[in-house]
Formats: structure tokens, C-alpha cells, sequence
């Protein structure tokens, strides 16, 4: 879909409340919830809190991965997320999945919302869908932080192996039958390092077997997608404030120092013994850290100035 295309066919609607599923309890998921038109597929997002505006996005799980960090966060900041299209609460749209969906819903939401000055806080292919949509309005983008991410063409045997195992429609189809995905990412070792039984269930619950295919679709996507709007947006935002925040033991394609070498003055944070999701294994420490760089270089510094800084949590 061509971006000339795609802003033809986004309505200027007021987002709509949406019908909280029985399963998703308010402990499960103590916020509101609200969904909006894209290109004829209901996106589900919500919109919690008051000040400076954090926008979180994941792709390929749902979006309670962002829970506990909002919950230590929205006393003190606007806190939008959502769903990406075929994910979650939100509808799959017609004809084959791609990251151009993401990056449409990504684009809809901002626009809709009207949102401006804007902290992207990325994730895994979050941020190449969020990087690709900020191409289209860098002048809402206040600051980036990136959390175990990458947002660059994938290369490397290694790299593209792994996106090429976890695309194939082969382990795909295993997975919409077995769900072992869904049980294996519910594990201390993914997102469910603190939480409950009843969380866990309700992890799953958002990860059946549409979503589960959705999200190996993604995987394969990643290693299609154009990378040009996305290697613009990075020159724009040379001099916006940058955090990145990696698990210790979850970064073995040394990504973290590939964003140092794009945004030399980016803060870099490691979480001792944090895995693919440091914002799920320590919550508190990771909202205190967005919270100290964003006043220290978004909020007192305007967005103009970053500061240099490798430190452990």
C-alpha cells in the first residue's frame, strides 16, 4: 500500500470503546480500552495517563508486555498502546500480514490521537514498525528508546536464520497447532518473570491460534521489508535524545553497540540478568530509567541535546 494511498483511506474518527473480553480481567489489564479504523480493520489501543507522551509499541505478541511498566509510569506521563493488527484485541486484516500493517496502525493512532512530541518506546520489531511510520511525521518524535530492538535491514547468517526459521510457514502452522510459542515465552524467561498464574493464563489467552500466526507472519515479514523509510527516519532523528535498554543475557547479535554507533550520544542501559524483556523482568527499575533520561535530556533539555552514558541498572 503506497503512503499516498494509505492517508486517502484514514478517516478522521473519534476512537471507539470497545467490549473488554471476559477473559481479560481489570486486574489482568487494569486500563481502559478503545479501538479505531484502520483501512477497514479495528485496532485495539489504549490511552492511559496524564503528561509528557510515551508511545509503546510491540509487534508480534500483544501488548500486555507493556503492562507493569505503564502501571509505574502513568502517574507521570500519557501512556498510549496498542495492539498491531492481527495481534491481541485487534483485527486481522484481509489478504497477507506484513509490517505494513503495523506501521499503518502505528501511522492511524498518531494521527488520530493527534499526538506530538512523542517518545517512541520500541520493541523488538516494534521499532522498525515504529521507525518506518515515523518517517511520515518526525516532527512529532521528541525522543527514542529502544528496547532490545533492531531498526536496519537484517544481515548475517545468524540474523536472518533465525527471522527465516521463526517466518517459515512450517513452524508456523506447528505453532497454531501446539501453541508452544505461547507457552514458552510465559515463562521466567520471557515475560512472565513476575507474574501469576492468572497473568500467565491471560498472556495465552491473547496468543491463540490467529494471533500465533500472525506473529510468525511478522517474522517473516522482517526479512521482506523495505528499510529505506526506516534508514531515513534514523538520519532525522540524529539529533533527538536516544535510550536503548537490553537484557544482559538476550543480546546475541550485539545490537546495542550497532545503536551506539548510529546515535553516538545515546544512553545505553544493560539489565543485569534480563532477557528478551527487560521491561517484564524488572518494571520498576525500567520505568525509573525512561523516567531519569526523559526529564534529563527530552523534557529539561527540549529534545536538543543527548548525553553519554553506559551504565548497569
Amino acid at each position: 500500500m503506497t503512503t499516498n494511498h494509505l492517508r486517502s483511506t484514514i478517516r478522521s474518527i473519534e476512537p471507539d470503546q470497545t467490549t473488554r473480553p471476559s477473559w481479560l480481567t481489570d486486574n489482568a489489564w487494569p486500563y481502559p480500552l478503545q479501538t479505531i479504523d484502520v483501512t477497514g480493520c479495528a485496532v485495539s489501543f489504549t490511552d492511559v495517563g496524564t503528561g509528557p507522551t510515551l508511545l509503546f509499541v510491540h509487534v508480534g505478541m500483544w501488548s500486555i508486555v507493556w503492562r507493569d511498566v505503564i502501571e509505574a509510569l502513568c502517574d507521570r506521563y500519557r501512556c498510549v498502546t496498542f495492539d498491531a493488527p492481527g495481534s491481541g484485541l485487534s483485527e486481522r486484516p484481509q489478504g497477507r500480514l506484513t509490517l505494513a500493517h503495523a506501521v499503518d496502525a502505528i501511522d492511524t493512532l498518531v494521527r488520530t490521537l493527534d499526538l506530538v512530541d512523542v517518545t517512541l518506546v520500541v520493541h523488538d520489531l516494534g521499532t522498525i514498525a515504529a521507525l518506518d511510520a515515523a518517517n511520515r511525521w518526525t516532527e512529532r518524535v521528541a525522543g527514542l528508546v529502544v528496547i532490545n530492538g533492531f531498526g536496519w535491514k537484517p544481515t548475517g547468517p545468524m540474523f536472518r536464520s533465525m527471522l527465516a526459521i521463526m517466518g517459515n510457514s512450517i513452524t508456523r502452522e506447528i505453532d497454531a497447532f501446539t501453541g508452544w510459542m505461547s507457552y514458552a515465552s510465559a515463562t521466567r524467561f520471557g515475560v512472565a518473570r513476575h507474574w501469576d498464574h492468572a497473568t500467565r493464563s491471560t498472556y495465552r489467552h491473547g496468543l491463540k491460534r490467529r494471533q500465533r500466526r500472525s506473529f510468525h507472519r511478522y517474522m517473516a515479514a522482517a526479512r521482506r521489508h523495505d528499510y529505506t523509510p526506516i534508514d531515513n527516519t534514523i538520519k532525522q532523528l540524529e539529533t533527538r535524545p536516544v535510550l536503548t535498554i537490553f537484557g544482559q543475557r538476550n543480546d546475541p547479535l550485539r545490537l546495542q553497540p550497532k545503536w551506539k554507533a548510529r546515535f553516538a550520544n545515546a544512553t545505553q542501559t544493560v539489565v543485569p540478568k534480563g532477557y528478551h524483556f527487560p521491561m517484564c523482568d524488572n518494571p520498576k527499575l525500567i520505568a525509573d530509567t525512561i523516567t531519569q533520561w526523559h526529564t534529563r535530556s527530552v523534557t529539561t533539555l527540549g529534545g536538543t541535546e543527548t548525553h553519554t552514558e553506559q551504565r548497569r541498572i
